[in-house]
């Protein structure tokens, strides 16, 4: 299994454009954040979790040519926005996008791009498969993959359980029962936006002590925000086997 970091970043905070703050301003490639999303390979099966505003210029990036399915963890458009640009993987594959959610999720899609949805449709508009999920493991060309409840402030969303490896992001809140599901993890991604303390997000304490008790052999931070800090320095602090993810990076697992 490989897996990309498409984005680690987040849309809390000032806008960049706007901020002089020491992480805006760095030249160190590792600080600049696009919005955070996952592309996940394992053998020819190729998805994506979560497809933002950054969606088109994180694949052209990362040169993803195939595209089986995007998985999306909740509804916030920093999540969804880029959704649109499946039509240029519609136009190579010849068919429609599958894209899983839960029916909340698939509800607020189908409004949000609208004209995707329409009984009478035009050319060129994207083509969307729809395939509502429960919190109880489905399966995607074959692979068993795991919801896992977590909550965002009031807000329910997923994060995913593939193998060996769980991808977690816009959590504040995950249970007990809940963190069961997340033993025996060879990798875990979790967010972490800042130091401080947040309504809706774990904090860098709070997600390293979720890494404390479920134990992964590795785990790497994303959806960070510039007041988090820079990479280099803030790399210095964690522990050993926890690592803050930047955008491009691969890891295999």
């Amino acid at each position: 299994m490989k897996v990309i970091f498409l984005g680690t970043g987040t849309s809390q905070g000032v806008p960049v454009i706007a901020c002089k703050c020491d992480v805006c301003v760095s030249d160190d490639l590792k600080d600049k954040r696009l919005r955070s999303s996952v592309y996940i390979q394992i053998g020819q099966k190729k998805w994506v979790i979560d497809s933002g505003p950054d969606f088109r210029q994180q694949m052209l990036r990362a040169k993803v040519l195939k595209l089986d399915a995007i998985l999306f963890t909740h509804e916030h458009k920093d999540h969804t926005a880029g959704l649109d640009d499946v039509r240029s993987y519609n136009y190579l594959q010849k068919k429609s996008m599958p894209i899983y959610a839960e029916e909340r999720v698939l509800e607020s899609i189908q409004k949000e791009f609208s004209y995707i949805f329409l009984n009478k449709t035009y050319p060129g508009i994207p083509k969307i498969e729809l395939n509502t999920i429960e919190n109880k493991a489905f399966d995607i060309q074959g692979e068993k993959i795991i919801p896992i409840r977590g909550m965002h402030y009031h807000l329910p969303v997923f994060a995913y359980r593939i193998r060996n490896f769980a991808y977690i992001t816009d959590v504040n809140f995950i249970s007990e029962e809940e963190q069961e599901k997340l033993k025996g993890l060879d990798v875990l991604i979790v967010n972490a936006l800042r130091k401080e303390k947040h309504v809706s997000h774990f904090n860098l304490v709070e997600a390293l002590d979720l890494i404390k008790k479920v134990k992964p052999k590795k785990a790497y931070l994303t959806h960070i925000s510039h007041f988090l800090g820079k990479h280099k320095e803030i790399s210095k602090e964690l522990p050993d086997n926890v690592f803050l993810a930047y955008d491009g990076l691969e890891i295999d697992l």
